[in-house]
């Protein structure tokens, strides 16, 4: 074979070449970043449209419809799902297998931009390619208050998104830092109906003046030798909005100070976040695709550490990190690695006690390092990461790459039996052997090659398998041809490698002979070794399942609480409770030990409840409390709890989607609820989890505009809106800046209880009559 020969003619070629491979190989592998799993992209892009103090109705009428009619005709859209809760609507639109992400994506942006409006109060949509984000987390932070800080934790959130989330977002590798837990501020404009009504005051007029209250440039003149800006400085400061003047009458002004007070409040509690028994803002980490997490995890705990000693310090609050994915990744990695030296160190040990030469087991044990480090190289080509699957190919290689070797060597060796000495040996070893190792590595390649080109998530997932173990068998072909004939002519000496174990080859052949030396035995014994391992394979085939579980060390758990819970019940009934139960177990009183937990709620997410176990070994059973104990004896709620997989969304094949549609919401949710407890039966061990819900029992107060009576005080169906709006959340009439970030500016009534209070509440209109709310629209509950 020509290789060969070129190889043994120069040998020092092929020692060069192999100190090269080894070097461009630790280079590679230095550069391959460290990860859990291959990067997963999925054809889904999502689309989030926040809109403050907006019921679902609302936001699927307003919002997800408009984006709905544009979107709906998109190229290669396979699937849209849209859901709307209080507050906020989505959409996510996946795509056939194979689509253009990035050209799908333009396509999206363009067509949002054709919605012909939004409600002068939503925020623009946020889109993210890939789908759900949360699988992508690989650290949660948490933000406390210090012990001698009296300030609420959740009014620190501008101030966590201007000094803390900012800074995190720099770390390289980082793609997204978000936070939960915290609530922003707004101008607040609190207003008594009942001062405004007594002086006539028509409120839906502030709007119009509040308009006003900007500064405007008038451009430029040349007064003398100099030019001069023109500015009109009619903004309010927050502290003097209260001296906008809203009338004149009889010779004196009616100031906004006299019928309401305005400062800067937190916006209305949405989510609730307690710590370890304590308010906290949890801060979670999504990186970019293909980086190395250990580098983005050493950058994140730098900068964490310089928030804690500077910026946090300084406003009383502290940082501490909850969740590290790293650790497991670690784990998972260091356990593939051991196993791969282990399976290295068993198949030296084995060369060296069939051949019992040292040279020829250590040239034979060359081709393993090689063939390594040959693949880190391709991996680097490729772009690939270093992750268990592409550390599961290597360790499988390992043994496949000494096949083309051992066959080469002993051939050599068989050749010099025959009286051919050094390199004529081996070129003929070689080339009588070279058709067949070419085959076998074909056929190799043939099996794996295949798996790269699959588009699909598992496709994905294995194709650093494929390559790993495609490059190292090429590689072992390479070897086999060049460095070991080479090796073998110039450093073994001797005409054989003497057979140690002859004697059990004698024995083995001879009692095989015995065995079989008729018909009948030798038909007996191709059906028992037929039938046995047939037996055995269908007794020990484990349960299929798309990944294993790898579960971590971290206990997830929901509830699905009564419908319409306000935050501050559940704050109260829940939460508070759930931290009572929980303290225990978290100084150590009862065991299991219980290290760390969080506890939330959220509008449109319901309830949920992490945590882990001091020990390891406990999580099982802390399991059972949570489930038994902790989550347990709420009225009308129900919960349940599991170890959460280290693999996370990328086990896809633990999920089951059961998705309902019918021509009315009573027969949808009675399918539901049909559904859902069959389920049950079938299955009593899953965690099911109903979304949205198993009734639409959301508790809701109408009110049901009278509109000759509307038209008679001379208003209209708009201007009742926003009196209405006045009354809840708080009616929205612009935005305010500060000179550092933009706050929205609402109008807002002081509280009231019952829907009795509510239509009781005056209002002025524009004729100067005073009439009652519940005059112009019937309240109904």
């Amino acid at each position: 074979m020509t290789l060969t020969k070129i190889s043994l003619s120069n040998p020092v070629a092929v020692v060069v070449a192999c100190i090269l491979v080894a070097i461009f190989g630790i280079l590679s592998l230095a550069r391959l970043p460290i990860q859990m799993t291959p990067d997963i992209s999925r054809p889904e892009i999502s689309i989030w449209t926040p809109w403050r103090a907006s019921a679902p109705n609302e936001i699927e009428s307003e919002i997800i419809e408009p984006q709905e009619d544009v979107l709906r005709s998109i190229p290669g859209l396979l699937r849209m799902q849209s859901s709307a809760v209080y507050g906020r609507g989505s959409i996510n639109l996946q795509f056939v297998i194979g689509t253009d992400m990035n050209r799908a994506l333009i396509e999206v942006m363009n067509r949002l931009n054709q919605v012909p409006r939004y409600p002068v109060d939503a925020l623009e949509p946020v889109i993210s390619l890939g789908g759900e984000d949360f699988d992508r987390v690989i650290a949660w932070f948490a933000v406390t208050a210090g012990e001698d800080n009296p300030r609420p934790i959740e009014s620190y959130q501008d101030y966590i998104d201007d000094n803390v989330i900012t800074r995190l977002e720099r770390v390289p590798g980082v793609s997204q830092v978000g936070s939960f837990g915290g609530r922003k501020h707004e101008v607040r404009i609190t207003f008594d109906p009942f001062k405004a009504a007594n002086i006539g005051l028509d409120l839906t007029n502030i709007s119009n003046q509040l308009g006003s209250n900007a500064d405007v440039s008038a451009g430029l003149n040349e007064v003398g030798r100099r030019e001069y800006t023109l500015r009109f400085s009619g903004k309010y400061d927050v502290e003097n909005l209260g001296e906008l003047v809203l009338e004149w009458r009889d010779g004196k002004p009616i100031y906004l100070r006299d019928v309401a007070h305005v400062d800067m409040a937190m916006v209305d509690r949405t989510n609730i976040l307690h710590q370890n028994g304590s308010p906290s803002v949890a801060i979670f980490v999504i990186p970019e695709s293909g980086v190395n997490v250990y580098e983005i995890m050493d950058g994140l705990k730098a900068t964490v550490a310089d928030l804690v000693a500077n910026e946090l310090a300084q406003a009383g609050l502290h940082m501490s990190q909850d969740s590290d994915d790293t650790v497991y990744i670690s784990a998972s990695v260091g356990m593939v690695r051991n196993n791969l030296l282990l399976g290295m160190t068993l198949a030296v040990i084995v060369l060296w006690w069939f051949l019992r030469k040292f040279r020829a087991t250590l040239i034979v044990t060359l081709s393993i390092p090689l063939c390594l480090l040959m693949a880190f190289m391709v991996l680097d080509f490729t772009g690939r990461t270093l992750n268990i699957i592409s550390l599961a190919g290597l360790a499988f290689a390992t043994g496949m790459v000494l096949d083309a070797a051992i066959v080469v060597l002993e051939n050599i060796f068989r050749q010099r039996e025959a009286g051919l000495e050094g390199n004529e040996a081996s070129a003929r070893g070689v080339t009588q052997v070279w058709g067949a190792l070419l085959a076998s590595t074909a056929t190799t390649v043939a099996i794996f090659m295949p798996v790269i080109f699959l588009q699909n998530e598992a496709g994905q997932l294995f194709s650093d398998l494929a390559v790993t173990i495609s490059g190292a068998v090429v590689a072992s072909l390479l070897v086999a041809v060049t460095v070991l004939p080479t090796a073998a002519a110039n450093w073994i000496k001797g005409a054989a490698i003497d057979d140690h174990h002859k004697h059990w080859w004698h024995w083995v052949t001879s009692h095989i002979m015995s065995w079989t030396d008729s018909p009948r035995k030798r038909w007996t014994w191709v059906t028992v070794l037929t039938l046995t391992p047939v037996l055995i394979v269908f007794s020990l085939i484990p349960p299929a399942d798309y990944l294993p579980e790898g579960k971590k060390n971290f206990i997830m758990g929901f509830m699905v609480t009564a419908p319409g819970m306000g935050m501050q019940t559940a704050g109260e009934e829940l939460v508070d409770v759930i931290d009572d139960r929980l303290a225990p177990y978290l100084s150590g009183e009862k065991q299991p030990h219980l290290k760390n937990y969080f506890l939330g709620t959220a509008k449109g997410w319901g309830s949920f409840l992490g945590g882990e176990a001091m020990n390891d070994d406990e999580v099982d059973e802390l399991l059972r409390v949570f489930n038994g104990e902790i989550m347990s004896g709420f009225p009308d709620t129900f919960g349940f709890a599991g170890r959460d997989p280290i693999f996370g969304g990328h086990r896809g094949g633990r999920k089951i989607d059961i998705d309902l549609a019918a021509d009315s919401f009573d027969s949808l949710l009675e399918a539901g609820r049909t559904g859902f407890y069959q389920v049950m039966q079938v299955m009593p061990g899953a965690n099911i989890r109903p979304y949205p819900g198993l009734e639409l029992a959301e508790p809701e107060i109408r009110l049901i505009p009278n509109d000759r009576k509307i038209a008679e005080v001379g208003w209209n169906r708009s201007r009742m809106a926003m009196a209405v709006r006045a009354m809840g959340d708080g009616a929205f009439l612009g935005e305010y800046f500060d000179g550092t970030r933009r706050y929205n500016v609402v109008l807002r009534a002081e509280g009231w209880y019952s829907p009795e209070e509510l239509g009781a509440l005056p209002v002025a209109t524009a004729e100067g009559d005073v009439v009652s709310l519940g005059e112009l629209a019937r309240v109904t509950r």
